[in-house]
């Protein structure tokens, strides 16, 4: 689990963005605190140095994310030898 950073914003196609650190692989799930899968990253918007991740949300009421942490569950079959 790595920390995408915070809900910024809902927009009016119901997609949640995301300030982040650093842009996420599109298509990586998106799960808050208690690890309940929230969304999958859709889209990098944003300049490379203060990029924003645009999430599709998978639950019913995506406005109770707003000013929440979320995170990023990496795979753990994606490793080489």
């Amino acid at each position: 689990m790595q920390k995408l950073g915070k809900v910024r914003a809902l927009t009016p196609s119901k997609n949640l963005i995301v300030k982040s650190e650093e842009a996420p692989k599109v298509g990586l799930d998106v799960v808050d605190e208690n690890l309940k899968v929230i969304g999958r990253v859709f889209d990098i918007i944003g300049p490379v140095s203060a990029p924003y991740a645009v999430v599709k949300p998978s639950v019913n009421e995506p406005a109770k994310l707003l000013n929440k942490p979320v995170y990023l569950l990496l795979s753990k079959t994606k490793k080489r030898g």
